[in-house]
């Protein structure tokens, strides 16, 4: 009995001494144990120590518009846009846009649009931004150098206060994806500072890789013989990437059906110059205010339903909307009525 203990007593010794070993030399317990806010290891890790303090939580720091909408953050697109986070509201950066729309307004390109070469560029100025019929543009990169400047023209008289139609055409190589910057400058024979005026809009430059594919919807008179107004029909279009996509597929819907599309029957209802001047989703509605060009001498029931679900159904390709409100310059009463 006595000898039988001492073996059982030898074994036991044994064991514990090879379950110790087993955290010493290796194993799956061999990692890097978080003490004190110091790695330590634990056994004999093949990793190794992990860098940056142990316990330290990675945060992501939002600074701005972009870096909120990135990251998944609701995105309202009030003009300018907005997006939210951590309680803290960030405004997407339109340039001076806003400061100058007594002086000079910009049709294309638009603030944060993505650009190619050649970028046609038009719009209206008031005539004291001329000088000689032109001013000049130029086209900057994200370090704030010149890519390349050109000369806007007046296409009609600019011997004049109104607002003026001008265009130019910039030719250009820039780094795919990065931002830059349009400048559209009052010519200044005078050279004196204080008659010098500009201004600016921000730029993405375009990406080969950065395509999305959008629906838009139009009649067509092929599909549906009867012309049963409120059907209508989606056609596929590709457009760069952008965090604005449901208002960047109402511009497409804005500027009508190609000529091929048209060939294949597709028409649209809107006016030409329609606007969309703000889109707002939130809780499933989309809240979309356009120009007054929108209603403008349009008449007749079909028509009116017709221009309706060309805009619905546009927007409701979107898993986010539900429901459509339509508006033309903040009036939602009596809007787009027979």
């Amino acid at each position: 009995m006595k000898k039988a203990l001492i073996i059982l007593g030898i074994i036991i010794l044994f064991l514990t001494i090879i379950f110790s070993l087993r955290f010493i030399i290796g194993g799956p317990e061999d990692t890097w144990l978080c003490a004190n806010g110091e790695w330590v290891k634990h056994g004999a890790p093949s990793a190794p120590r992990p860098a940056g303090l142990c316990g330290e939580k990675t945060e992501i720091i939002i600074s701005n518009f972009s870096e909120c909408a990135a990251v998944g953050n609701a995105v309202m697109e009030s003009y300018p846009r907005q997006c939210r986070a951590g309680g803290q509201t960030f405004i997407e950066d339109i340039g001076n846009e806003l400061e100058k729309a007594d002086l000079i307004k910009v049709d294309s390109p638009r603030p944060n649009q993505v650009i190619k070469s050649p970028l046609s560029i038009t719009g209206q100025a008031r005539g004291s931004w001329f000088f000689e019929a032109s001013f000049p543009a130029v086209l900057l990169n994200d370090k704030g150098e010149t890519i390349v400047s050109g000369i806007a023209s007046a296409k009609g008289n600019w011997m004049t206060e109104d607002f003026v139609p001008f265009e130019a055409q910039l030719k250009f190589s820039a780094a795919p994806g990065t931002k830059g910057e349009l400048v559209l400058k009052k010519d200044n024979p005078s050279g004196l500072p204080e008659n010098d005026d500009e201004l600016r809009i921000p730029v993405v430059f375009e990406s080969a890789t950065e395509k999305i594919k959008i629906k838009v919807y139009f009649n067509n008179n092929e599909l549906d013989p009867e012309l049963s107004c409120n059907k209508v029909f989606p056609v596929e279009r590709e457009i760069a990437k952008t965090e604005g996509v449901a208002r960047a597929a109402l511009e497409e819907l804005a500027k009508g059906p190609s000529e091929e599309e048209k060939r294949n029957g597709f028409f649209s209802n809107f006016n030409p110059g329609v606007k969309i001047k703000s889109l707002a989703i939130e809780n499933g509605a989309a809240r979309v205010d356009f120009n007054e060009q929108l209603e403008f001498q349009v008449g007749g029931s079909c028509r009116v339903s017709a221009i309706r679900s060309q805009i619905a159904e546009t927007l409701r390709q979107f898993s986010t909307v539900d429901d459509v409100i339509i508006s033309i310059n903040g009036r939602t009463e009596d809007v787009l009525q027979p």
